[in-house]
């Protein structure tokens, strides 16, 4: 995760608004701004460069890797190429850029998962990246912030066993960019209902359904999060506890990170889960879709070394706040005579 914050006080100081209820409206607290030479691909970079020590597994040994996000750095380049590259993976794999809004993450999973289960490569790399942003003075600007998560999907020395996947996808159009566009339009109140309660909600049950489960099998619940009162509304109407919420739930820390969103949770729940417990997880991306995911902590968790690396608990109560002026400079906000 970036380093630096802003808190929505400071936004709407601005605007001229009211940005402390704004955030409380949305459940975000603060977010995480990249810095000038951050972007996807160094943040992806270093995420999976911390996972591939603490597995302890050669780049070499890596047969796909796939990067979702909706921010890649090139329109025509791929973002994968060169993480690849920069983790000494290349050049005997496969690589691709995912796109699916908020989902990229959770589908690049998905693929991998097919991959390594038909035995066609050792190790598959998904990593669920972004550093999206909002227009000036937009509900997005609250909310919209930048980190990323990498995992690494194998059949040997299994942490986190992906007992079942289930998708639940439709054409509702919630949120979208077209091509040369700066910023992101949203439908307001529609993201809501029939977007991301729906889908998540549809996802989550019949994937428990399939499952066999209920929300009391689950320890922890990880849901995507585009902002801190969604997930808490969704995780309620489906019957999970505060409690089961905790370690998944990080977006009022550092906001939306839209591919990383989800995963980020993921992964911190993976910082503090037991062997034997039981793990939900629903992504969900605008356009619309979610995955979803049933997935069991294995007693390898035990000999799996948590100390390399920062903790994720560590990246969400860290950081530096910045006021408005450098963190418009930081994401480009401010365009200068000349520039198209």
């Amino acid at each position: 995760m970036p380093l630096y914050r802003i808190t929505p006080a400071e936004i709407g100081r601005v605007w001229g608004t009211d940005g402390a209820a704004m955030g409380a409206a949305l459940g975000v607290r603060r977010k995480s701004v990249p810095a000038p030479d951050e972007d996807t691909i160094t943040i992806s970079t270093e995420a999976l460069r911390t996972a591939l020590i603490r597995g302890k597994i050669d780049p070499q040994e890596i047969g796909a890797l796939y990067v979702g996000s909706e921010s890649h750095p090139y329109a025509v380049k791929p973002t994968a190429s060169v993480v690849a590259q920069a983790v000494g993976a290349t050049p005997n794999l496969t690589a691709s850029d995912f796109e699916f809004a908020c989902k990229a993450g959770t589908a690049a999973i998905q693929t991998c998962l097919g991959l390594v289960g038909a035995e066609m490569v050792r190790y598959g790399v998904a990593i669920g990246s972004d550093t999206s942003q909002g227009a000036p003075g937009d509900a997005l600007e609250y909310s919209a912030s930048a980190g990323g998560a990498a995992f690494v999907i194998g059949r040997e020395r299994v942490i986190a066993k992906i007992r079942h996947t289930l998708s639940y996808t439709t054409d509702t159009p919630d949120f979208w960019r077209r091509e040369g566009q700066r910023y992101p339009s949203h439908g307001g109140r529609f993201t809501g209902e029939p977007a991301y309660f729906r889908h998540v909600t549809e996802c989550a049950q019949r994937l428990m359904e399939r499952a066999g489960t209920n929300p009391k099998s689950y320890a922890h619940v990880v849901f995507h999060q585009p902002n801190g009162k969604f997930p808490q509304r969704v995780g309620r109407m489906l019957g999970f506890t505060e409690a089961q919420m905790r370690y998944g739930l990080v977006t009022p820390q550092i906001g939306n990170t839209y591919s990383g969103a989800a995963l980020i949770g993921l992964a911190n729940v993976l910082d503090v889960a037991k062997a034997g417990e039981q793990v939900l997880m629903v992504g969900y991306g605008s356009g619309a879709g979610s995955d979803a995911f049933d997935i069991e902590v294995t007693d390898e968790i035990n000999r799996f070394d948590r100390s390399y690396g920062t903790p994720v608990q560590q990246f969400l109560d860290g950081g530096v706040e910045i006021p408005y002026a450098v963190y418009a400079k930081f994401r480009g906000k401010i365009r200068m005579g000349g520039e198209s």
